[in-house]
């Protein structure tokens, strides 16, 4: 079985920092890529940024130059250090890779976890 575990989050004032983590456990054969998606209350869930396997990365607009992933192959685990804060970043923030297992391929989600910024 595979699991997706987050941990990072918090509540910081706006201009703060806070840095997510996010290991994948479990049968795992190879994981293609990890990213992070965000969700604020009322709105859907959209991609915040991810990383492939050979270190390629992506961003939402609204975060390039403030937001940095990051990944360790070795421990499975990927990184989001978010720096110049603001509000508008408050939401819960999900963990997601695509992978494959010895039991089964697809997209991965974790439990989420709460961002919150103060003005």
């Amino acid at each position: 079985q595979v699991r997706l575990v987050e941990s990072g989050g918090g509540l910081v004032q706006a201009g703060g920092s806070l840095r997510l983590s996010c290991a994948a456990s479990g049968s795992i054969i190879s994981i293609r890529s990890m990213g992070w998606y965000a969700q604020a209350p009322g709105k859907r869930r959209e991609l915040v940024a991810d990383i492939t396997s050979d270190g390629s990365t992506n961003y939402a607009d609204s975060v390039k130059g403030r937001f940095t992933i990051s990944r360790d192959n070795a421990k499975n685990t990927v990184y989001l250090q978010m720096n110049s804060l603001k509000p508008e970043d408050t939401a819960v923030y999900y963990c997601n890779s695509r992978l494959i297992g010895t039991r089964a391929a697809g997209v991965f989600w974790g439990q989420g976890t709460q961002v919150t910024v103060s003005s």
